[in-house]
């Protein structure tokens, strides 16, 4: 069974049936080529632990933003890879060709929702997103969940 998502309960609705939202969140690729522009909340935010993003990522796990496809605007060339889904299906990941910053996930599931998948690290505000789900847990890393016991620092440690 697949999930399925709507705009949250205090979301406008635009002409089109698209949520809206007052805050428009904004992003870039390292190098800046790629600018992203978000009109609408994002219906759900999560985190990916499958292998393909922590392949595409270079870490652990992704984390993402479902965003209604009417409600992203991006500007700048995008790079793609496919990939293949659970279901055989292609899944589209595009990214900045310059840098390499993965951008976003599309796949033919995605598109019949009228949602697009953005990586949530590109956003200049990113630490205001908190997941309300974990997908593909069977590949997470089992040290992630104790993080508190890694010794932490605000910034590079000296020396």
């Amino acid at each position: 069974m697949g999930l399925s998502y709507h705009a949250r309960p205090n979301s406008c609705i635009d002409g089109k049936g698209v949520p809206v939202s007052s805050n428009i969140r904004k992003g870039s690729c390292l190098c800046g080529s790629v600018q992203v522009t978000l009109s609408a909340e994002p219906v759900a935010v999560g985190v990916c632990h499958c292998r393909d993003c922590q392949k595409q990522t270079g870490t652990s796990f992704s984390l993402v933003a479902l965003v209604p496809l009417a409600a992203v605007e991006v500007t700048g060339e995008l790079a793609h890879f496919d990939t293949r889904g659970d279901s055989g299906l292609a899944v589209e990941r595009s990214f900045c060709p310059k840098c390499g910053t993965p951008i976003r996930t599309d796949s033919a599931g995605t598109r019949q929702q009228g949602i697009t998948i953005i990586k949530a690290g590109i956003l200049d505000d990113a630490r205001s997103l908190t997941p309300s789900l974990q997908i593909y847990c069977e590949s997470e890393h089992a040290w992630l969940r104790d993080t508190n016991a890694v010794v932490r620092f605000q910034r590079m440690p000296p020396g």
